[in-house]
């Protein structure tokens, strides 16, 4: 992106934020039920990027998703985290692509702990990829005009002669 004297950018006050200080097994291994508590400041964070197009305008919904994921990760440390940390040290340790497969056993034992304690039920097999309609309470941007130019060449009238073709049809996927 090219920046120009006219551009404003956040001030370092309006970017700094508490950030989640997990590693990436932790965040893989609690990261269905985050996407399940935390999905309505997640869509509406992405809709934002989406509709605006314009990242410094979405800063207060990025807070919100960050809010939500300390607010997630504290409540599992409060009633899961002895389980979350079984699970997140063999995620890390059992494979070197922090493979799923070999940690079933713990992941069972993690969701249920969370679903008795958040019920927050992990979600299924493709949960996160299925279309769905988000309802902001944000305004809707304003649609751009279609341009209409008024020196458009107007079109041939309808019983204008047309000549045929010298080589072949005008139409060729009528024939």
């Amino acid at each position: 992106m090219v920046i120009t004297n006219n551009h404003e950018l956040p001030t370092e006050e309006e970017l700094t934020v508490q950030e989640v200080n997990l590693s990436g097994p932790a965040l893989k291994a609690g990261a269905f039920h985050l996407g399940k508590y935390c999905e309505f400041q997640n869509n509406e964070f992405m809709l934002c990027r989406e509709e605006l197009k314009d990242p410094r305008k979405c800063i207060n919904e990025g807070k919100a998703v960050t809010n939500c994921a300390l607010e997630f990760f504290r409540k599992v440390k409060k009633s899961c985290h002895a389980e979350f940390t079984q699970y997140a040290n063999c995620l890390d340790k059992s494979s070197q692509d922090s493979a799923f497969a070999p940690c079933r056993n713990t992941q069972g034992v993690y969701d249920k702990c969370v679903l008795d304690n958040l019920q927050i039920e992990r979600p299924h097999y493709g949960y996160f990829c299925r279309a769905r309609i988000h309802d902001s309470e944000r305004p809707a941007p304003p649609k751009k005009e279609k341009v209409v130019y008024p020196d458009a060449t107007p079109g041939l009238p309808d019983d204008y002669p047309r000549t045929p073709a010298n080589y072949g049809s005008r139409f060729i996927f009528l024939e």
